[in-house]
């Protein structure tokens, strides 16, 4: 981070390996609020803490709803016992999301790999 712990706008996208119309996004859709400094803006750790949850949940397929309020149950209070039960019902959704779709890209595998074998068998 530069020494005064904030982060350019093309550090953060050096950082996170984003364009910057994602990162321009993200603060339009207000996930991310950086101080601007004329048309500078600058990330301070705070928003590249929200960024790096950002990151992991987009990893985890969450859609970006879903992070809106991973986010703010994250900035209300992070101890709370009702959110970490609302963390642990969108995690228990999006693992089910993420099995189907492993089972749906194992099946097609598995049908593409016959229909190469048969092909090759039929040089």
């Amino acid at each position: 981070m530069a020494s005064d712990s904030r982060l350019t706008f093309k550090e953060m996208c050096a950082q996170f390996d984003v364009t910057p119309r994602t990162l321009r996004y993200y603060e339009y859709i207000e996930l991310l609020s950086p101080e601007r400094e004329g048309r500078s803006r600058f990330y301070h750790p705070r928003e590249v803490a929200r960024m790096k949850l950002i990151m992991r949940g987009r990893k985890f397929g969450f859609p970006l709803e879903d992070i809106r309020q991973w986010l703010d149950m994250y900035n209300s209070d992070p101890q709370n016992r009702a959110q970490m039960e609302a963390v642990i019902e969108f995690a228990d959704k999006q693992m089910g999301e993420l099995l189907s779709r492993k089972q749906q890209i194992e099946e097609s595998i598995a049908e593409l790999q016959t229909l190469r074998d048969q092909v090759a068998a039929g040089l």
